[in-house]
């Protein structure tokens, strides 16, 4: 099988669709309804362009089905699409054809669900073909020209044709589906002949070469490394790579470094390109390790991440080479090579404020404050942020509240903290914010706020989930730290988190422990903050400690430029 043969690769102009087919002369492509006909009818009403096609339905008794009531999307070749497919395989006519072959590729031009082009929004359209395998489509641009393309194989010349039962989209050529496994398919180019015996010996090739009879436990995703992406990491043959990795000599052994190397290159599920970068993390076969995600113009990068103020530099995945389905799934190629990485849980003084929307208005960021208002409960402002939607439209509101003076944020670190009004119902019900990556291990929670009441009886305490479990303890954004050591404090759940020279020892800026909570994996995770008792506007969080248990809880402390102090 070919490249060409593969699916084609989701593209950054399928995310922008709109805009980029807008931009730029495009074939028509129009909405056309009819009143009366099936998906059938209408094949019937064209035959100088669908004469073959609606053969094929007949020689393989699915004329009647495809004319009944239902919810169908079929993406019809024209004749000279199907004449095409016919010579490129030897068939003298459709009587002649091999009925099964016939079969199979009316069901994979068939979907049970009407989709329309409003839909081809991530490559992988929603919903299987009565095939089996995934549709992938793609904007393809010519000439000035651009024109959605499905499957790397055939260009829709009319889209969203509206019949009885569905839609059709006119196809200029015949789609064929994927004949090979993943393992089958990677055995076949000896570019991957490193990567393909490390399958071998780990025992995964048979896993990837296998096709299940279960829909829901066939799909498999797959990051493989070519022979040169190995070489520039200094892996020429296999026995470098098993001299480097295969710790106990046995890679089929899963406790072997060999085995978990395979292990993190494979993923459950069907993911093209555009299910990859819809989330920020992915589990991997290797148990509790992900790979982290990101968007990085235009390129899908794997594991980029920031720990300790070090960006770790990670590894694109090739567009072009990408997106390959295969009978049980889809691999991609990864420019370079990379591993499971294995890190000891390490502390994370995370200033919230320091978030990815504002630290891109240099005009604000560390100058002034600035207020977002949402205007609907379905707008989605932040990346790294959001809220529940409070009756009250006008609370639904997030400030980042800088000032040297203000007796809130003058001795917060950096002099900007996060405001957040809450209170059931009118105001926001909850907070959550995406941490920055954290290593697997177990962590106590620490939530650093500036105090402040409204008025002497404002009342704001919360609770605090992470990743959805409940913290065993609440804080109040409205008290006062209590005095004591750091030891007493320490052992009654509180600590102070600023420096205390040549600053006051001020309680207004207080950190409360809300509870231990163990990271199965590395990656980014969720807090998220849910008011119990009481309403105000002025909550302000200036950090979120997540530290080791067994590591010091209350050095360092920060000071006002953000520096760590560890006296």
């Amino acid at each position: 099988m070919t490249r060409k043969d593969l699916i084609y690769p989701v593209t950054l102009a399928l995310l922008l669709t709109s805009a980029l087919i807008t931009a730029c002369k495009k074939n028509e492509i129009k909405m056309t309804t009819t009143e009366d006909v099936n998906i059938v009818g209408y094949l019937d009403k064209y035959p100088d362009s669908f004469s073959m096609f609606r053969q094929i339905l007949d020689l393989t008794e699915t004329s009647a089905f495809l004319n009944a009531y239902g919810a169908y999307t079929c993406f019809a070749p024209t004749n000279s699409g199907v004449q095409a497919w016919m010579a490129k395989n030897n068939i003298a006519s459709l009587e002649a054809a091999d009925v099964d072959l016939l079969k199979n590729m009316v069901q994979f031009h068939v979907l049970t669900d009407t989709i329309t082009t409003a839909a081809f929004k991530d490559g992988k359209l929603p919903v299987p073909t009565m095939f089996g395998q995934y549709l992938v489509t793609g904007v393809n641009f010519e000439g000035g020209v651009s024109s959605y393309i499905v499957n790397r194989q055939a260009e829709i010349t009319q889209s969203n044709i509206r019949v009885g039962n569905g839609m059709i989209h006119q196809l200029n050529g015949v789609l064929v589906p994927s004949s090979l496994t993943i393992a089958k398919q990677l055995e076949a180019r000896p570019e991957y002949s490193i990567f393909v015996q490390a399958l071998k010996t780990t025992g995964f090739y048979e896993v990837l070469n296998t096709v299940d009879a279960d829909t829901s436990k066939r799909w498999m995703t797959v990051v493989a490394e070519s022979n040169s992406a190995l070489a520039d990491s200094g892996f020429s043959s296999y026995a470098d790579l098993e001299a480097r990795y295969s710790t106990l000599g046995d890679p089929s052994n899963v406790n072997d470094s060999l085995h978990m190397y395979i292990a993190y290159h494979i993923m459950s599920g069907v993911k093209f390109l555009g299910d990859i970068i819809s989330s920020p993390s992915h589990e991997t076969f290797q148990p509790q390790e992900v790979i982290s995600i990101q968007l990085v113009n235009q390129n899908v990068i794997v594991n980029e991440n920031e720990f300790n103020g070090i960006i770790e530099k990670g590894v694109v995945l090739n567009r072009v080479s990408s997106d390959n389905a295969a009978t049980n799934g889809v691999w991609h190629n990864a420019e370079a090579h990379y591993s499971v990485k294995y890190r000891p849980p390490t502390a994370v003084y995370w200033n919230v404020s320091s978030f990815e929307e504002v630290m891109k208005l240099p005009a604000v960021y560390q100058k002034s404050s600035l207020t977002w208002r949402r205007q609907t409960e379905a707008d989605k402002l932040f990346k790294d942020i959001d809220w529940g939607w409070g009756s009250n439209a006008g609370t639904n509101i997030f400030t980042y509240s800088y000032s040297t003076t203000s007796s809130i944020t003058r001795y917060a670190v950096n002099n900007d903290c996060n405001q957040l009004p809450m209170g059931l119902p009118a105001r926001p019900v909850w907070w959550e914010m995406t941490t920055p990556p954290i290593v697997k291990g177990r962590y106590k929670i620490w939530m650093c706020y500036a105090r402040s009441k409204q008025s002497s009886s404002s009342n704001m305490l919360c609770q605090v989930t992470v990743n959805g479990e409940l913290m065993p303890r609440t804080f109040n954004f409205t008290d006062l730290r209590p005095k004591g050591s750091d030891a007493e404090l320490e052992a009654i759940g509180w600590k102070q988190y600023t420096e205390p020279r040549p600053y006051p020892s001020d309680s207004n800026y207080a950190a409360k422990l809300v509870g231990i909570y163990e990271f199965k994996t590395t990656q980014r995770q969720k807090i998220r903050i849910i008011p119990i008792s009481g309403t105000q506007n002025n909550n302000f969080l200036d950090m979120i400690h997540i530290i080791p248990v067994d590591e010091d809880q209350i050095l360092p402390r920060f000071s006002i430029d953000g520096s760590k102090v560890y006296n």
